[in-house]
Order: structure tokens, then C-alpha cells, then sequence
């Protein structure tokens, strides 16, 4: 430990205006696509189900290789997971990691040729609901690791020097975080402030870096940092691999917060830290394309394990509700009581849909599935913390008591109430709503802005609008009649889901056909009428979104349910929970698509407007703030750590 003072020159985080932030964002994510996806036609007006059914299965040999480990992980989990303990403590025990490490866990993903399981998508994410359920802590120990951590985009981007030497360690025994966010800087990395500079064949890290989850007990870390520009060096945002313990790292902080208790999540300077050049990931300049790509798989992780949520949700809530009576009958035969119920189960079933269909996307890799992951994260997590709050209501008031005070008074320990804390996060982590919304709606408009960017960009110049004035005309003159009819209108298509015996799925999926262009239509309307200010009206983007969130989920709800009928799974009962989940959808839909043009948007604007000005401080009167002193945001100037060093990784 040693004290701080003002030698290093380092730069603190860049001032960039909001247009400047944004090309940074537009430079970072993916330009092109090479493969077919589903959801960006759905938002195009294109309703493409050759895509997705039928239901796309996994070979024979990665089912039964995935089967034979959730046995040995459920058998794990039930033997030496004890949740309570975890949560009592907030840390999930040494022996509980060291023996997740010997079952394999942290090579999920890995290749066997590197020591890892080689798992696929699928198995990976059943995995996760599973140990989730056992505990969400150590859930988002093992995501964290393998889903955004060091193996991941060594997998993609890294060399084979690289993979060789740091993949058999993470496999077996190395724990790895992910490091973007700093205390200044979250969802707007033009303003990254942790800097790698050029040294001889070296790069010297200094900077901080803020919610590093797993990085109080990594081994490894991935950190992004700006590379400023110079001969030989191009620059810009570049991803590093990093030793925990190499000199000049230090967790400062642990943090501590209201669900996943036994996280380890922390607070990480780095001062002079020399990392070799040979640990850079792909090229200088682009950290922020190897974490966005990434994240296309690394997304699914996430409502993959509000899946098992949802699952523990639903079983509580049947045994809860047989038992529990209340005016001579249980609880689930009152309407307001078993139209919760029906929720839980209907929305997921619809979840694992969504999660097992983009996962097998992926693990077939023929089409691009960027957006399906980004509204499976979006979908799960918003859908995950409303099962989590109307399991709650339907406990009562055993609901917000924690399984420990029920278990003192004699009752069955049921953590409702740690479960609604747990999943509260899954709305932030891994890109809040509010930027998923964004980021999805850019990559839904993205053919709009090929064609007709130039004309509403105020950089460009005449010759270049008049342009993309021309090749808009003829894109619109193609695809704008596509949009008039289709066959959602024709009321025998997609007849092989309403087989006889069964509830007729068809008419949901002409439904999904119609509003599919409904949908389209209603973003080129919004084109036409703001143009150029169609970026900033976030709340309209947002229901595009959310619309077509909930067109993906109905699709996937159809084809999973079909797929169970054609194996003989449950058939019957999947078509009834789809087509309850298709039907409560559809209310929502139409609410959407109501709100789309009728809403308090640009009252919202002018009041909040009035919020920052102060004109409403008179409404704060009358109460007595608890919040303890200090600075909003922590300082985070560069330098030498002042605290002690609170890493301590797991042997």
C-alpha cells in the first residue's frame, strides 16, 4: 500500500460531444450481414418462419455429452450448494468453487482440445438455469467467466499463441472477469478513461475501473482501454488480457448490494501496469467490436437463467397455491390469483423457447443472430423480474419475509423475497433495458439508414443526398408494397399448426405475419415524419422494440410447441401453454401499437425539463434525505492505489 500523489501523466476521460459518442458506438458494432436473421426480416415486414421451424435440433452426440453433465451438475448442486449459507455470508464457499472447478464448470465452453467440456450453446445455457436455480451468485460466476470473461473472445479474435496459453487455465482452474465500466463511464465508452500506453514491446495500463464482476477473485482479466494514437499505433478502444496479480492491480473494493449477495463484484485500479503486447486481443482500435461480438452469444446467458427463475417460480407458486386456502378454496381457484398463475407458466414456457431457439441458432452458426440475442436479454430479464414479483404477491406476506425468518417461525424456507432481489439486477447487467432498446432499434433500422442515412445525416453533403435520394426511391418502391398484403391475411396458412386435437397455433402466427408489417409500417411512417430526429425519440424506439420482442417470443412459443408435439413431449400440454402465452401477447401487442402514436412522450419532456430546472422543488418539501455525504461519482483520478489489495483468488 502506498500513498497517492499527482506523478502520472495520464489522461483523464476524453470530453466527446453526443454526435462524437455516437459514431464511436456506430464504428463499434457490426456493418454487415452475411447471414439470414430471423428477427431483423420480422422487423423489415418479413415474417421469414423457414428460418426457424422447424425447431432446429442439436447431433445426438453433444445431447447426450450435455445430459450426462447436467446429471453430474445437478448432483453437485444438490450435495454441496447450500443457497441459504451463501446469501447469510454473501460468498458462495472456497470448497463450493474448487469443486465446480474439479466437475469442469469453468471450461463449459472451452474446447476438450484446450481441457474444457466443449458444451454447446444449448447445454451451456441449460447449465446455467440450473446452477442459477441452486444459486444466482454462483450463476453469474460462471457466465461472467465464460460468457463475457477471457475464454470467450480468446475463442473468436484470439491468436492460437493466445488460446494455448491462457485456455487450459481457464478450463481447469483460472477464474476471468470482464472490465469496460468505470465510475464515470457505463453505456457510452467514448469517454473511456483507462489508457494502455505504447512501451517498447509492452503497454503501461493505468486507470479504473468500476462493477467487476468476479474481478475481486480473477485470474485473469479482459480490461478495455484507449490506446492513444502515435507512429506505429493507430489507437483507440483495444482489449487486453491481464494477470490479476500483476503489479500495480489492486481490488480496492468489494461491493455489496441488494440481490446476489454472494457476488464478487469490486472495484479494480490499475496503476503502470505492464501488460506484454503479445496480450492484446485483435488490433488496436477494437475492444469495442471483440465485446459487442461477444456479447451476441454471451447475452443468452442471462435469460437463460431467468428461465430457471421462472421454473422455480412456477413450482413454488403450484405448491403454494393447492394449499393455501382463503374463502373455502385455494388460492389458485380465484381468478385474480390464477391469472397470475397463468402468467408464470405461460411466459416460461415462452422464455425456454426463446432461449433454446436462439441457442441452437447459434450453435449451427447459419444464421446471424444479433438481434435475437440482444431481445432474448431484453425479453428474459423483463419478463423474468415480473414472474419474480407476482410469485411475491401470490405468497402475500410470506413473500417479502426472508426464507430465514420463515424458517425460525417454523415454515418452509421458501427465498420469494431473495428471488425478487436477485432478479432485479438482470434489468442493468450485461446493457440496461433502456440501451438494449437503443441498440436494438439501431440494428432494426439499420436497411432504412443504408439507404436513406445520407439524406437525413446534416454532415453530408448535396451530391451525397441526392444520391441516396435515388437509391431510396428504389428500395421503397420495392419494399413498401410488400407491406400491403401478405399471408397473415389467408386464413389457412401455416395450417400445420393447428393440428386436429389440438389448440390452434395458426392463427396466432397469421397474427405475428400481419403486425410484422404493421410493425414495418409504422417505423417507416416514424422515418418519414422525424427523419433526422428519430434517434431521440427514445420512448417511440422503445415500443418498436417491445413489439417486436414480443412477435419473436410468440414465433418461438409456435415452432417449440410444435416441435414438442412432433417428438411427443408433452405436445398437447405445449400447445395449450403456447397458446395462452400467444393470447396474453397479443394484448400487449395491441396496447403497444396503441401507444406507439398515443402516449405522454412530449409531456414527459417538458416535465422533466421542469425537474432539472427546479421549477418543482416545492414537491420535495416535507421529507428528510438519509443519504450519507459524498461526491456522486467516486473519483477515479489515475494513479497509485491508497487501499489495500482485496483480491483473493480461489485455491
Amino acid at each position: 500500500m502506498s500513498a497517492p500523489h499527482n506523478t502520472p501523466q495520464v489522461p483523464k476521460a476524453p470530453k466527446v460531444t453526443e454526435r462524437e459518442a455516437r459514431k464511436v458506438a456506430e464504428a463499434a458494432r457490426e456493418q454487415d450481414w452475411r447471414k439470414p436473421s430471423f428477427a431483423k426480416e420480422l422487423f423489415l415486414g418479413r415474417f421469414r418462419l423457414d428460418l426457424i421451424h422447424p425447431h432446429p435440433l442439436p447431433p445426438p452426440d453433444d445431447i447426450r455429452r450435455g445430459e450426462e453433465f447436467l446429471g453430474r451438475l445437478r448432483a453437485f448442486c444438490e450435495a454441496h450448494i447450500d443457497s441459504a449459507r451463501i446469501e447469510r455470508e454473501a460468498k458462495v464457499p472456497d470448497e463450493v468453487v474448487n469443486g465446480l472447478k474439479e466437475l469442469g464448470a469453468l471450461g463449459m465452453k472451452i474446447e476438450t482440445k484446450y481441457g474444457g467440456l466443449g458444451l454447446t450453446q444449448v447445454y451451456y445455457n441449460k447449465a446455467l438455469a440450473l446452477v442459477g436455480s441452486a444459486s444466482p451468485a454462483i450463476g453469474a460466476l460462471l457466465s461472467a467467466h465464460q460468457s463475457i470473461g477471457v475464454p470467450q473472445p480468446l475463442k473468436i479474435f484470439g491468436t492460437q499463441e493466445q488460446k494455448d496459453a491462457f485456455l487450459p487455465r481457464l478450463a481447469t482452474t483460472d477464474i476471468s472477469a470482464f472490465l469496460l465500466t468505470e465510475p464515470d463511464v457505463g453505456s457510452d465508452p467514448a469517454r473511456l478513461a483507462t489508457t494502455a500506453v505504447p512501451d517498447g514491446n509492452d503497454y503501461l495500463l493505468d486507470g479504473v475501473k468500476l462493477w467487476t464482476t468476479n474481478g475481486v477473485v480473477a485470474d485473469l482479466l479482459v480490461v478495455m482501454a484507449r490506446v492513444p494514437a502515435s507512429e506505429g499505433h493507430p489507437g483507440g478502444i483495444t482489449a487486453f488480457v491481464v494477470e490479476a496479480d500483476a503489479p500495480g492491480v489492486t481490488v480496492e473494493h468489494r461491493n455489496a448490494f441488494m440481490g446476489l449477495r454472494g457476488i464478487e463484484n469490486g472495484v479494480t485500479r490499475f496503476h503502470q501496469v505492464r501488460v506484454p503486447a503479445v496480450n492484446r486481443i485483435g488490433p488496436e482500435g477494437a475492444g469495442l467490436k471483440i465485446a459487442l461480438t461477444t456479447l451476441n452469444t454471451g447475452r443468452l446467458s442471462l435469460p437463460a437463467m431467468c428461465v430457471g427463475a421462472g421454473k422455480w417460480c412456477l413450482k413454488i407458486a403450484r405448491e403454494w397455491s393447492a394449499v393455501r386456502e382463503q374463502w373455502g378454496r385455494p388460492v389458485a381457484k380465484h381468478e385474480a390469483v390464477g391469472a397470475k398463475i397463468s402468467f408464470i407458466a405461460a411466459t416460461t414456457f415462452a422464455l425456454e423457447a426463446i432461449v433454446d431457439l436462439s441457442s441452437q441458432m447459434a450453435d449451427e452458426d447459419r444464421n446471424d443472430i444479433r438481434i435475437e440475442a440482444a431481445l432474448a436479454k431484453l425479453y428474459g430479464s423483463e419478463m423474468g423480474w415480473l414472474i419474480a414479483d407476482e410469485l411475491v404477491q401470490i405468497r402475500g406476506g410470506r413473500g417479502f419475509e426472508t426464507a430465514e425468518s420463515l424458517a425460525a417461525r417454523g415454515e418452509r424456507a421458501v427465498p420469494a423475497e431473495q428471488m425478487l432481489r436477485d432478479m432485479r439486477i438482470n434489468r442493468i447487467f450485461e446493457g440496461s433495458t433502456e440501451i438494449m432498446h437503443l441498440l436494438i432499434a439501431r440494428e432494426a433500422v439499420d436497411a432504412h439508414l443504408k439507404v436513406a442515412g445520407d439524406i437525413i445525416d446534416p454532415e453530408k453533403a448535396l451530391a451525397d443526398k441526392a444520391k441516396a435520394g435515388v437509391n431510396a426511391a428504389g428500395f421503397y418502391a420495392r419494399w413498401l408494397p410488400q407491406l400491403v398484403t401478405g399471408a397473415g391475411q389467408l386464413p389457412l396458412t401455416y395450417g400445420e399448426f393447428n393440428p386436429a386435437g389440438h389448440r390452434d397455433l395458426s392463427g396466432h402466427l397469421r397474427y405475428v405475419e400481419r403486425s410484422s408489417r404493421k410493425l414495418a409500417r409504422s417505423t417507416f411512417y416514424a422515418m418519414s415524419r422525424w427523419q433526422g430526429r428519430m434517434e431521440t425519440k427514445q420512448g417511440f424506439l422503445g415500443r418498436i422494440v417491445d413489439i417486436g420482442a414480443e412477435l419473436f417470443a410468440m414465433s418461438a412459443a409456435c415452432v417449440r410447441a410444435e416441435h414438442l408435439r412432433g417428438s411427443g413431449e408433452h405436445g398437447r400440454e405445449a400447445y395449450q401453454l403456447a397458446d395462452a402465452f400467444c393470447r396474453q401477447s397479443r394484448v400487449r401487442v395491441e396496447e403497444l401499437f396503441t401507444r406507439l402514436w398515443s402516449n405522454t412522450d412530449d409531456l414527459d419532456r417538458r416535465v422533466v425539463d421542469g425537474v432539472l430546472s427546479g421549477t418543482y422543488t416545492w414537491l420535495e418539501e416535507g421529507v428528510i434525505d438519509p443519504s450519507g455525504e459524498g461526491p456522486w461519482i467516486a473519483d477515479a483520478t489515475p494513479g497509485p492505489s491508497a487501499e489495500e489489495n482485496r483480491h483473493r483468488p480461489v485455491r
